[in-house]
């Protein structure tokens, strides 16, 4: 009979008990998607450890505040683009890509919401799934209201200010555009699975997140199921646009991996304008077979005319006055001779019905 030493004995049961622990704590750790839920003001499912969070008086302001915001711009906004974009948008692609997006997955999903694939990039970081049980009441509650600030733009008028989005998604509790697209995700009706944290090789290759290297762009994959029942997959990957970053990073090669694309640009500072960033708008006109953009996206006298078909839609105004610099002749005359259509929502910097406009182009068939 063999005989178990009394060091080993302890060891056995020490590791037992290590095992034990680690079991009861990971069942204790809520689903991604009861995270996203909770922080998008809805009730996670009743065995949730979050459940209980529920009741407290920091979240409830927080629903009903979501709520109220989310009724807004689905009347406002997010109803009326999904039916402009039936009406108007021909066909349809596995992927979304969406440049200097921040985490607006929020319109990325409006404009187009058949995409199977969401690529957005952005210099904001990636940030991490919070667990919102390890807080207090009253941090959970102020982590909470800086995420509701974080996203109050937006939710008001179409776009994320950038030099906010420095400051909101570097700091406090909820860092990073993970929590903000874990919001827009579930209150856009979708079930997420699963996330996974990855970087983005110089090949284009995402690869696991132990798997990093120097100079890779840190990235998050996160699967989810809309309320069709269709799988999809959003990607966010922390990339440098301008040429010499795009030159060094794998995005383009990752883009072109998924094929052609439908695109969107809005409320991007005016960079494809500049020449620091002729990379990514040549590889936009390159990936894209329709772009939806408003004036801040590539200049018009930078998408040729033999190869694009325009459509343009509400009034251009011009710039606002921190871009006054980037006004565009071409396009308001283009707005003036095309006769360009009414459209009932806004978007961009110029957000108000009477002065917003987006134009529409559509690759021409070869």
């Amino acid at each position: 009979m063999n005989r178990i030493s009394v060091p080993a004995r302890m060891a056995v049961a020490v590791f037992a008990l290590l095992i034990s622990f680690s079991q009861a704590f990971a069942a204790e750790l809520p689903s991604v998607n009861d995270t996203a839920r909770f922080l998008a003001g809805m009730k996670p499912s009743e065995d949730s450890p979050l459940a209980r969070l529920t009741k407290e008086g920091g979240w409830k302001h927080h629903a009903r505040t979501l709520d109220a915001a989310w009724k807004r711009i689905e009347s406002r906004q997010l109803s009326k683009i999904r039916a402009w974009s039936k009406e108007h948008v021909p066909g349809k692609r596995k992927q979304m890509l969406y440049m200097f997006s921040g985490p607006d997955f929020l319109y990325a999903n409006a404009f187009y919401p058949n995409a199977e694939t969401y690529v957005l990039s952005a210099l904001e970081p990636v940030g991490s799934v919070p667990n919102m049980a390890r807080h207090s009441p009253g941090a959970r509650s102020g982590a909470l209201h800086e995420l509701r600030a974080s996203m109050q733009t937006v939710l008001n008028y179409s776009f994320f200010i950038t030099k906010h989005m420095k400051s909101e998604l570097r700091s406090g509790n909820m860092r990073g555009t993970l929590p903000v697209l874990f919001v827009f995700l579930a209150r856009s009706g979708n079930t997420i699975n699963d996330v996974e944290f990855i970087f983005l090789n110089s090949d284009g290759l995402a690869v696991p997140k132990d798997a990093a290297f120097k100079g890779s762009s840190p990235g998050v994959r996160v699967a989810f199921t809309d309320k069709t029942g269709k799988s999809k997959t959003l990607y966010y990957f922390r990339t440098d646009l301008s040429n010499g970053g795009l030159n060094k990073s794998g995005f383009r090669a990752f883009s072109q991996a998924l094929g052609p694309a439908h695109s969107l640009i809005k409320s991007a500072s005016y960079l494809l304008h500049s020449g620091n960033f002729t990379v990514a708008r040549d590889f936009l006109l390159k990936q894209s077979d329709v772009l939806i953009q408003d004036p801040s996206g590539v200049p018009l006298r930078h998408i040729p005319k033999d190869v694009w078909e325009f459509h343009p839609f509400g009034q251009y105004v011009g710039p606002i006055s921190i871009f006054k610099g980037r006004y565009q002749r071409d396009l308001k005359n283009l707005f003036s001779r095309k006769r360009s259509k009414p459209i009932k929502f806004g978007v961009g910097y110029r957000w108000r019905l009477n002065e917003t406009s987006v134009l529409l182009a559509i690759k021409k068939k070869p």
